[in-house]
Order: C-alpha cells, then sequence, then structure tokens
C-alpha cells in the first residue's frame, strides 16, 4: 500500500495529513492560531513563527494517527502556493528535508486544487466522488472563481472575481459592523435571525462570469455611515437584519454567475470548495438549485472547507500516480492562478 502525507502551511493553520493510495483518509491534524483574534486578521510574521513552533509535533501526530511507520510513506505533498511568504516557506521547507531524509519523491500542490480536489478526499472506500466533468465554485476570503473540472489535473477558471473576494466581503463588512475576527461565521450565526429582506446593498453588473464586491462593501458601508448619524445605535438595533441582508446579497451574486455557468456548459454535476463554502446559506443555494434542476452537488463536510492537509494528500495522490514530481530547489510562490 501507498501512503501520501501532505502538508499545508499557506496561511495560519499548520496541518499534516495522510492517505492511502486510494484516497482513503488515516489522519487529518490541524493546529490553529488563536493569537490573531486580537489584531482582527493575520499578522504574517506571528503566523510564520507559530508554523515553525506546531510543524513537527503536527506531522508527527498524523503519520501516529494514520498507524503507520513514517519510513512506509511514498511521498511527500506540500502546498507551494499561493499563500503568505512566510507560512508557505517553513513548510516548503520542512517538505523538502523530510523528502531527502526518507528518499521520496517530493510533490508540489497548488493551494487552489487542493480545495477544488476535497470532494475526492474519501473516509472509506465508498465515499462518492464528482464525475467530470464538473462546475466547482470555489469562493474563500482571497479567492472567487467559478472552475471547470475535466480531470484532477485540468482544470480551467471560467469566472473569477475581478476585485475582491466574497471571504473578505464578508470580514471586512463584519469589521465595520464592530464583530470580532474572523467575521464571516458571525455573520452567518447573526443571519439565521434577521430578515434578509430588510436591507438593499449594491450587487454589481459584470460581464461573463466574472466577480465584483468591491461596490457591496462600499454600498453597505454608506448604509451604515449615514444611518449612524441619525441613530448611533443603528448597529446593535439591527445586527441580524444588517446580517442577514447583507449575506442574502452575497449569495445572491455568487448564484448569479454560477448559475448562468452552470446553464452554458451543461454540466450535470456542480460542487463548491473554500472557507465560505462552509456558509450555511451558500451551501443551501446550491442544494436547492441542484434540487430543483436535478442535478448532482458535491456540498464538502465543513472541515474540509477550511485549509487543511486531507485536500493537499488527496491532491499529492494524483500528481503521483502521474509521476509529476517537484524538484527539490523549487521556492514557494505567493500569488498564481489556475
Amino acid at each position: 500500500m501507498k501512503y501520501i502525507l501532505g502538508i499545508e502551511s499557506s496561511c495560519d493553520d499548520t496541518s499534516a495529513a495522510v492517505i492511502d493510495e486510494r484516497g482513503v483518509l488515516l489522519s487529518n491534524v490541524i493546529a490553529s492560531q488563536k493569537v490573531h483574534e486580537d489584531f482582527g486578521g493575520v499578522v504574517p510574521e506571528l503566523a510564520s513563527r507559530a508554523h515553525q513552533q506546531n510543524i513537527v509535533p503536527v506531522v508527527s501526530e498524523a503519520i501516529r494517527q494514520a498507524g503507520i511507520d513514517k519510513n512506509a510513506l511514498s511521498a511527500i505533498a506540500f502546498t507551494r502556493g499561493p499563500g503568505l511568504p512566510g507560512s508557505l516557506h517553513v513548510g516548503t521547507s520542512f517538505s523538502k528535508g523530510l523528502a531527502l531524509a526518507l528518499d521520496v519523491p517530493l510533490v508540489d500542490v497548488n493551494h487552489l486544487h487542493g480545495h477544488v480536489l476535497a470532494h475526492f478526499i474519501k473516509e472509506d472506500i465508498n465515499t462518492p466522488v464528482p464525475e467530470f466533468p464538473f462546475l466547482c465554485l470555489l469562493v474563500s476570503g482571497g479567492n472567487s472563481q467559478i472552475v471547470r473540472v475535466d480531470a484532477p489535473t485540468e482544470m480551467e477558471i471560467i469566472g473569477q472575481t475581478i476585485d475582491d473576494a466574497a471571504g473578505e466581503a464578508f470580514d471586512k463588512c463584519a469589521k465595520v459592523m464592530g464583530l470580532p475576527y474572523p467575521g464571516g461565521p458571525i455573520i452567518d450565526r447573526l443571519a439565521s435571525e434577521g430578515d434578509a429582506k430588510r436591507f438593499r446593498f449594491s450587487k454589481p453588473h459584470i460581464d461573463g462570469y466574472n466577480y465584483s464586491f468591491s461596490g457591496l462593501k462600499t454600498s453597505f458601508l454608506y448604509t451604515l455611515r449615514d444611518a449612524l448619524k441619525e441613530d448611533p445605535d443603528f448597529i446593535e438595533k439591527n445586527k441580524a437584519d444588517l446580517a442577514a441582508s447583507l449575506q442574502k446579497t452575497i449569495v445572491d451574486i455568487l448564484m448569479d454567475k454560477f448559475t448562468k455557468a452552470i446553464r452554458d456548459t451543461g454540466v450535470k454535476t456542480i460542487a463548491i470548495a473554500g472557507g465560505v463554502s462552509a456558509n450555511s446559506a451558500v451551501r443551501n443555494a446550491v442544494a436547492e438549485y441542484a434540487r430543483r434542476h436535478r442535478l448532482t452537488a458535491f456540498i464538502p463536510k465543513r472541515t474540509f472547507t477550511t485549509d487543511n492537509a486531507a485536500m493537499i494528500a488527496v491532491a499529492g495522490l494524483y500528481k503521483y500516480l502521474a509521476g509529476d514530481f517537484c524538484d527539490i530547489t523549487a521556492p514557494p510562490f505567493s500569488r498564481v492562478i489556475i
């Protein structure tokens, strides 16, 4: 049996996972960094330092939970980018050193490919996976993309944001409301108690399948600015309705372009991925659209929506099986497209 170790360190979570050659997940260990909450966002220097502290125990625990010896590993897969340079350097350097020590191939993984291929993580041999081709709505703090997937290593972006990402819109609007970081999950929770039709915010008109969220953020900010002049307690009194209206607007924007792409391509299988795919309204909207149009929808477990090494391991598995290895001198990269 072949075993792949995946290592993820693109931002502020240190993660390691082991899968076997069938794609069955044997372990997935994540060490999160709480220190960034005090700063209202990820501090790159603090993130890289925490990765240095966490990576050895996290990798050791992942191998232990998988029930194998490190010498049984067939390859080391790691996130090469995109992400924070300092964080990526920690994971890249460790992965190279471990691959050299064990004399096994090194496999570099595009972080965004990992999110899309999270749907191929199997918790047991019978776990269903998408059929090709399928369309994936990849939404996170840094990316909003519609990706056509024809094979594990054949992906094409057919739509993407021209400015801000959906996750960034959630977090920045939450910050304007005075909510803690990360704001997205708090908006989701508040929205369940609010009236989504109470407030109207700007929706952009962009050609093709591309997205824009900068106008929405400006509209939200101006709404709060004007209302606070009349009532200093406006946000507190309307917090749930603001959250619900904001969330509905973002989901409407996402679904407008995604459904257009689905109709135009004629695919029968759709999926969502990335941190924002944990949002309950996004999940419900995609599932309901699939139900009404008799499509097959893949909605990831919330465990696999955020940054995790299981998705890096499964993406690395496909490259390993194709013999697509990484040179030991290859540097990490902070920015890239699929």
